[in-house]
């Protein structure tokens, strides 16, 4: 039986952390899980850090395989899911039903909130194309790589927050009013990866294998994520 190391996102946190204890207790295999952002994790592997599995966005992964970090062909699409929008728990809720209501609502916001992660680059990319970057950007709060935008949220410094709909939905002291409008959403893809120097190989495919098994699908869907890729 293998301890099977994991550096992961935090997108697929929750739905993770429910379904690893069977995996555990079916297999006989342990998990060891490295929680960071984004950001870091690309720091990590550039650092040349080495464990079993990585879980990222799937953009970032095939930069880890094209590096060379990550095995070619190891490649599984675990889940997927849009960037959804929170206020203060019981603060008036704006009108995003559109990305015109959406462009309204960031100008109106005293402070806005998103992350360095894929979320938050898109974010910053969406409110240049809006052409309101001028009046945005110094509204911005942020929070470290790995950290949640809710948690900003629900102590008032940010007014509306943004990120991965997974990331908001289970952060207390906020209300999650929905996912940004089709015409302005943005869905990221989260993928894993066999470390190409990972010591137990065979264990990180057979945990892959069980998170995207047709029993997993509802624990995905229930912690605010959509089962495999796009």
């Amino acid at each position: 039986m293998a301890n099977i190391s994991v550096l992961s996102s935090i997108a697929t946190r929750e739905a993770y952390l429910e379904l690893v204890p069977p995996f555990e207790r079916t297999t006989g295999h342990t998990v060891t899980t490295t929680w960071a952002g984004t950001v870091d994790i690309m720091k990590r592997m550039a650092a040349g850090e080495t464990y079993d599995l990585v879980m990222i966005s799937a953009k970032e992964l095939d930069q880890l395989i094209s590096q060379g970090r990550v095995a070619a062909g190891s490649r599984v699409d675990i889940a997927h899911c849009g960037i959804g929008v929170a206020v203060r728990a019981g603060a008036p809720r704006p009108d995003i039903s559109s990305g015109e209501a959406l462009k309204r609502a960031l100008l109106a916001a005293r402070t806005v909130g998103y992350t360095s992660g894929p979320s938050g680059v898109y974010m910053a990319e969406l409110i240049e194309r809006m052409g309101i970057a001028g009046q945005v950007k110094p509204k911005h709060r942020g929070v470290p790589s790995g950290a949640t935008v809710g948690t900003i949220v629900a102590s008032g410094e940010a007014e509306i927050g943004f990120q991965q709909v997974s990331e908001l939905v289970h952060i207390k002291g906020i209300d999650y009013i929905g996912p940004l409008p089709p015409d302005v959403q943005r869905v990221t893809v989260f993928s894993s990866g066999i470390h190409s120097r990972a010591s137990h190989p065979d264990a990180a495919k057979a945990l892959q294998g069980y998170l995207v098994a047709p029993a997993a699908a509802a624990v995905m869907k229930r912690h605010g994520l959509e089962p495999g890729g796009a």
